[in-house]
């Protein structure tokens, strides 16, 4: 095919599939069933529903069709469990048709930039794990962020509870004092209390969105208390302290490591720019490395070689806390 017709219908492609994820997905609003499942996550009564194919959807756009496709599959439950984590409003397909649209966008990015179905393919690759990387991206800095919050926020769970506050009182306040993304997740464990379930599964679904280790602590700590009682503000002191702890030592880390880490970015990444650069303003020149055998070795033992740098350069600078 001529490439003047493919690269129009390309970009009309590309468009066209990112105004169905974003338009045509939210035409209807959700049922009352996936309302209360925003905040009660019924796993086994969800899952005996998905093997039976008995799942309802009011939504007749073209996202809903396909969402009755994928909630049958498996694969739709942890990709739903990762955009939660990382706080993204999508369903499983707006996602799908949005990544559909990024291998698209940047294959036809590289084939405009370097006139290469070869380099055009591999931009595509890319764009197939361009949408999961910023979803990555997107829970850790959710993650950092909360767990910088928790110290405190803990702290201030154990003094609601000293002054007289019952535990679901004092996490609603935690909820109206603190700032996002913890009081987003506090908030949810309230209403989750709300619809009907018990404070130890509420709980439990926080700590399945939010992957935190203190996260983890606190919750035992309360769980165990609720079993065999005791002091539950004195515990969450003490879990406060420490959770501070370990965050100031984590900054002081992240500080003395921060230029050892500068220098494996620009180190790593540095040559491949440069290569980018070099193929954008003289082609001929630098595309023997893609035309030659010995080329093709060359680029593959560097990628390794500047991977594995990278690699030892952040196992370095790794210190557990």
């Amino acid at each position: 095919m001529d490439m003047t017709l493919l690269i129009p219908i390309l970009a009309g492609l590309s468009v066209t599939l990112i105004v169905l994820g974003f338009a045509l997905g939210r035409r209807s609003g959700p049922s009352l069933e996936e309302r209360l499942d925003r905040y009660a996550v019924r796993e086994v009564e969800l899952m005996e529903q998905r093997k039976k194919g008995k799942l309802t959807e009011e939504d007749s756009s073209i996202a809903g069709r396909l969402n009755r496709v994928i909630v049958k599959k498996e694969s739709a439950d942890k990709i739903a469990a990762e955009l939660a984590r990382a706080d993204l409003k999508l369903k499983v397909s707006e996602y799908i048709l949005l990544n559909i649209a990024s291998i698209i966008f940047f294959a036809l990015l590289g084939q405009l930039i370097f006139r290469s179905p070869l380099l055009a393919l591999a931009s595509g690759v890319f764009g197939y794990f361009a949408p999961r990387l910023y979803v990555k991206r997107r829970q850790s800095q959710r993650l950092n962020a909360f767990n910088d919050q928790l110290g405190d926020a803990i702290n201030l769970l154990a003094n609601s509870l000293r002054s007289g506050y019952s535990l679901l009182q004092s996490l609603e306040t935690v909820s109206k004092e603190m700032s996002p993304p913890l009081a987003t997740e506090f908030a949810r464990v309230v209403q989750e209390v709300g619809l009907g379930l018990s404070v130890e599964q509420a709980l439990a679904n926080m700590l399945r969105r939010v992957r935190s280790d203190d996260l983890d602590m606190m919750v035992t700590a309360i769980n165990v208390q609720h079993e065999v009682g005791g002091n539950l503000a004195e515990i969450l002191e003490t879990i406060s302290f420490t959770i501070r702890e370990r965050v100031r030592i984590k900054g002081e880390i992240r500080v003395l490591t921060a230029q050892q880490m500068l220098t494996a970015y620009i180190i790593s990444f540095l040559p491949v720019g440069l290569g980018l650069i070099l193929y954008a303003i003289n082609h001929e020149y630098i595309g023997l490395l893609f035309s030659e055998p010995c080329g093709w070795i060359m680029v593959v033992v560097g990628v390794i070689i500047i991977s594995a740098g990278y690699l030892v350069i952040r196992k370095i600078v790794a210190i557990e806390v």
